[in-house]
């Protein structure tokens, strides 16, 4: 007897080992080989083509653009390849600049072969350089990328000729190369100043396929016309009567109305062109914020779109694979819930969560990853994440009932089962109709098919109709989530009689 009781407590523990747990470990993988289409907003991020680990295209910081403001007069970002002025003030007549992803900021940059005739703008009445009269403080800048900077190399060129009753007088603003310096000139700009003709060069030396961000700048009030390379004043003078500070200032007069040459002899690239109707004198310094960062010191963000698991799972950890330069970082948020509908920026609330580290209260049926990458204090690295692994519990099904029987009566039909065997099991459904396997019952009085019957093994389904076969199966529900169904038993029959009716 001692044997036979070891023989089956050994089967026992078989089948126990045998049964599926209460929940299943499983993945969901973002980015890697699957890529980032589960992504659905991207906030000063990009996606990198092959920048992440193992080649896989990686989520990165992209490179800070200049926006516009009420100031700004045109901007060409040329991060599309149809250029255009984002201000709407002018219009591109001719274009032989060549879109390239090599930028400095944004998304794309444009390359100059030196042929004539880069890229000419016509202001409409609203520009600056749309119109005659008086042009008031302005400034005009531009990154550079020379591949050569040559003597003679043209970067901008504006002609024009401001005529009167009696006379007219040629005019001009260009900037040049000369010995390997940016040179600015300004020739019958300012009325009724003596010197037709200014020049500004910088004393720094112009690095060929190294980029630099280079500014003019009129400040009309105190007549400071300043030239500045990456922020640094390179050259000023003061266009007054006397030529200081407190001389009165002399007024930039723009005569007939002419086209803006951008790179019409120039060798290299170019990126984010911008004219503005101030100075860059330090009472607008916020405009010029832009500075040499290469990417927004606030960093990106992204949200996925809410991702299906199951009901009642639940996310433990997530892996990722990730490049983290000194000083940047990645922070990680996740939310979940039953239902994704009204969901919006706060609720549900976000949770931050560590890669590695497990994670406790998140559930649901949908879920939700958003992540924050951060550059470093000089906003020269970004960090890059290439994959993230989602590790989450699925509930388990429970089994079905392994034995039952349909005992009918009068209207009525009793059923009974053995309790499902691996102890998931919170309740069961009893499935009933009149056809094998169409269980779509809406007779009994306990409730349409399926009906609830509560963690018991006998059920009555009554209110059925005499003499008509019905089908019964029946399942059985999660005590974890009672919305997790299992499987269905096997099918029984039974017909209720009149004739079984009690006595």
């Amino acid at each position: 007897m001692g044997i036979l009781k070891k023989i089956l407590s050994q089967k026992v523990a078989f089948l126990l080992l045998s049964l599926p747990l209460f929940a299943s470990p499983k993945t969901m993988i973002l980015g890697g080989d699957n890529g980032w289409g589960e992504i659905s907003q991207l906030q000063g991020l990009t996606i990198g083509t092959q920048n992440g680990q193992f080649g896989y295209d990686a989520v990165e910081l992209s490179t800070k653009t200049v926006s516009t403001d009420s100031d700004t007069d045109l901007l060409l970002t040329f991060d599309e390849d149809g250029f255009y002025d984002a201000v709407g003030n002018y219009t591109v007549l001719s274009n032989n600049l060549i879109p390239t992803a090599d930028s400095v900021k944004g998304e794309g940059a444009a390359l100059s072969r030196g042929h004539k005739n880069g890229i000419i703008l016509s202001g409409n009445e609203k520009a600056l350089f749309g119109k005659v009269g008086f042009a008031g403080s302005f400034s005009i800048e531009f990154w550079l990328c020379p591949s050569l900077a040559e003597n003679g190399e043209v970067v901008l060129s504006w002609r024009s000729s401001l005529n009167d009753e009696t006379h007219s007088e040629y005019q001009m603003i260009s900037a040049s190369f000369y010995n390997n310096h940016l040179e600015w000139t300004f020739n019958n700009i300012f009325v009724p100043c003596p010197a037709h003709e200014l020049h500004l060069h910088g004393f720094s030396t112009v690095v060929p396929n190294k980029w630099a961000r280079h500014t003019i700048s009129f400040n009309q009030e105190t007549g400071l016309l300043e030239y500045l390379v990456d922020g640094r004043t390179e050259a000023l003078m003061f266009v007054t009567e006397g030529g200081h500070e407190k001389g009165t200032v002399y007024d930039p007069i723009l005569g007939e109305k002419a086209a803006i040459n951008l790179c019409p002899d120039y060798v290299g690239k170019i990126d984010n062109f911008r004219i503005l109707r101030t100075s860059a004198s330090r009472s607008h310094s916020d405009i010029f914020a832009t500075g040499n960062e290469k990417y927004k010191i606030t960093g990106g963000r992204f949200v996925t779109k809410p991702l299906l698991i199951s009901q009642a799972a639940v996310v433990t950890e997530i892996d990722t694979l990730m490049n983290v330069p000194s000083q940047t970082d990645i922070r990680f948020y996740i939310r979940s819930g039953d239902n994704c509908y009204g969901w919006n920026d706060n609720y549900p609330q976000w949770k931050e969560i560590v890669p590695g580290e497990q994670i406790e209260g998140v559930k649901g049926l949908y879920f939700q990853l958003s992540a924050e990458l951060l550059p470093d204090g000089a906003g020269t690295q970004t960090p890059r994440l290439s994959e993230i692994t989602v590790k989450y519990n699925e509930q388990n099904e429970p089994l079905p009932p392994f034995a039952i029987t349909a005992r009918a009566g009068d209207g009525s039909v009793t059923l009974s089962w053995s309790h499902s065997v691996d102890d998931n099991a919170g309740g069961y459904y009893v499935y009933y109709g009149n056809r094998p396997g169409e269980y779509l019952g809406r007779m009994a009085v306990q409730g349409s098919s399926p009906v609830n019957v509560g963690n018991v093994t006998s059920a009555t389904l009554t209110g059925l109709e005499n003499g008509r076969i019905y089908y019964f199966a029946v399942s059985a529900y999660s005590k974890v989530d009672g919305r997790i169904n299992g499987l269905l038993s096997k099918e029984v029959f039974a017909r209720p009689s009149s004739r079984l009716s009690k006595k």
